[in-house]
């Protein structure tokens, strides 16, 4: 466990085990540790990076709102800051899907394969409002004052967790959901990351048409449990980008908390590449 500064921001990043190099980047108001049962089958085969955004887990709160190309020149940022240079198997779950498949395009040369699990998908997405922003902002600043994240910060990301998963509880350590979940910090960067959601699907619509995706493999590995019009929508996902669409039958949204192995075989099974060959 090692902190960055990126942008004037404290990052939490977590590095370990041994091979070629995989980012995993969590969804929406979710932390590294949600990431553990995933890194730990991983690790003996590879060399996995974890970091929290801003906002989110133990990072510093955000300087700017977040874009497309933003989080994606900050995942080039965090490899940097733990020496690893090469092409990465970059993974997203959720609206990270949006910021791996913007490295891939930004970062060619330093893309090994893209695995996006259970991701947003927003196929006509426009630029929303500014003030959506504000709104954040505001919100984020009436909860603090009103001191409900230290009142029901972690009771809130339990019931969200049991909501979004098939397995049941919480698997998180209690210490770290309450390090976490308590601070205003936290709820004020989920605020403003669920603000710009539309703007930052926008945005990679706009990339997607002048930024092609380096000839690497793509992975979509979707929640069963999300029934046939989200697999649909998986499975379009998969097709625009050239992917292989994968199911891990009665997983939830949280697929890596329902269904780890299945997470892990999709990344490791992607072939690695060294060198990704120039399209």
């Amino acid at each position: 466990m090692t902190f960055v500064r990126i942008d004037g921001v404290p990052h939490h990043v977590v590095v370990e085990g041994n091979g070629p190099p995989v980012l995993l980047s969590a969804g929406l108001g979710m932390a590294w540790f949600d990431w553990d049962e995933v890194a730990a089958l991983l690790a003996p085969h590879r060399t996995v990076v974890r970091f929290d955004r801003p906002g989110h887990g133990l990072s510093g709160p955000a300087a700017a709102p977040p874009t497309a190309s933003g989080e994606a020149h900050r995942i080039a940022a965090v490899l940097d800051a733990v020496g690893v240079s090469g092409p990465v198997t970059v993974v997203g779950h959720s609206i990270a899907g949006f910021h791996a498949e913007a490295y891939a395009r930004l970062h060619p040369s330093r893309t090994a394969a893209l695995v996006l699990v259970d991701s947003s998908v927003e196929p006509e997405a426009r630029e929303g409002v500014s003030a959506r922003v504000v709104s954040a902002r505001v919100a984020g600043a009436v909860l603090s004052g009103a001191g409900l994240p230290a009142a029901l910060g972690p009771f809130l990301r339990r019931a969200t967790v049991r909501l979004s998963r098939t397995g049941g509880s919480d698997p998180a350590p209690r210490a770290l959901v309450h390090r976490c979940y308590r601070t205003s910090r936290v709820w004020r960067g989920l605020l403003l990351e669920n603000a710009r959601y539309r703007p930052v699907a926008a945005e990679l619509l706009h990339l997607r048409d002048h930024f092609p995706l380096p000839p690497v493999p793509v992975t979509v590995l979707a929640g069963g449990a999300g029934g046939p019009s989200w697999l649909t929508c998986q499975r379009a996902l998969a097709d625009a980008l050239g992917g292989a669409l994968e199911v891990a039958e009665g997983a939830g949204h949280l697929v890596m908390l329902d269904d780890a192995g299945r997470v892990a075989t999709s990344i490791l099974d992607a072939p690695f590449s060294p060198t990704p060959p120039l399209p």
